[in-house]
């Protein structure tokens, strides 16, 4: 399994039962700083297709709700995208907002809009433009990260229609997962090359699924990480850390997104990035959900 962009996610301030804020102290973005190096590591291949959709879609405006260190919203604003990016973590954000700093004489940068916001509290959090954004993009299996902890998925229902009643109609919602059918099925992650980012580092990640009254509550994934020497007197560090994800199966999140839309939508379903057709022979590692609202 691939590291992936679980390090620039947020934990929604959620600590409860027991289960520490993975982020408050900085550390995941930190690591996550050094995994993805700069804003180049980004794969062609995602950058190719997810600036393309937008284009396809006319969209100019683009909410991006979990943007973490900025990837994904740098790479929208280099493209000439008028992006506003949220996260509830401000470890995750001061990496967003030095990046904005550092390039603030160029236009589109010094019109980058970057705020703190929380998925359940996202209308009060943020101005919405007019009638919505153009696009809303949910990247990078960040939404997996909000726990169940009531065990109704009332959390994960309110967020998702909080983030589709961001969209505008005739908008684009852009949100993805990882596989988790098949880590369920299986124990491991589909094999494929991380089709998000590029990336040198030593790394090994093991799975456990923790399950509650036959039911799959938490997957956590422990990563041990070789980061690079800083000197050539200092030794390699191993960084070890564990995140914890709830697990949504693809057609209970096709469900989810149905009813955050009130069933008026355009569903399409991608495996990392191809049209993804059930039961082909090799297992996608992520999957993309296109849903388009309708006017």
């Amino acid at each position: 399994m691939s590291v992936d962009s679980v390090f620039r996610t947020r934990s929604l301030g959620v600590a409860a039962e027991g289960l520490p804020d993975q982020y408050a102290d900085g550390k995941a973005a930190k690591v996550w700083q050094l995994y993805i190096g700069n804003t180049q590591s980004r794969t062609q291949e995602y950058k190719s297709w997810v600036v393309s959709l937008l284009r396809e879609q006319g969209a100019r405006r683009v909410l991006d709700v979990a943007c973490g260190t900025g990837v994904d919203s740098i790479m929208l604003v280099e493209e000439g995208f008028n992006v506003v990016s949220v996260d509830a973590s401000d470890k995750m954000l001061k990496y967003a907002l030095k990046a904005r700093w550092e390039r603030r004489k160029e236009q589109a940068f010094d019109q980058w809009v970057i705020e703190e916001a929380n998925w359940l509290t996202l209308p009060e959090d943020i101005q919405k433009p007019g009638d919505g954004f153009d696009a809303v993009i949910c990247l990078g299996n960040s939404f997996a990260h909000l726990p169940d902890f009531k065990g109704d998925q009332s959390d994960q229902r309110l967020a998702l229609q909080n983030i589709a009643s961001m969209v505008k109609p005739g908008g684009t919602l852009i949100i993805d997962h990882r596989n988790y059918d098949y880590i369920l099925e299986t124990g491991r992650a589909p094999q494929g090359k991380n089709i998000y980012y590029q990336s040198d580092l030593t790394q090994d990640i093991s799975t456990s699924v923790l399950w509650v009254n036959s039911q799959p509550h938490m997957i956590t994934l422990d990563y041990t990480l070789q980061v690079p020497q800083t000197s050539p007197q200092s030794q390699p560090e191993v960084s070890k850390f564990r995140l914890s994800y709830y697990p949504h199966r693809l057609n209970s999140f096709k469900a989810l997104l149905n009813q955050a839309f009130h069933g008026k939508v355009e569903h399409n379903v991608y495996g990392d990035f191809m049209t993804y057709v059930p039961d082909q022979s090799r297992a996608p590692c992520y999957f993309v959900h296109v849903c388009k609202k309708k006017a």
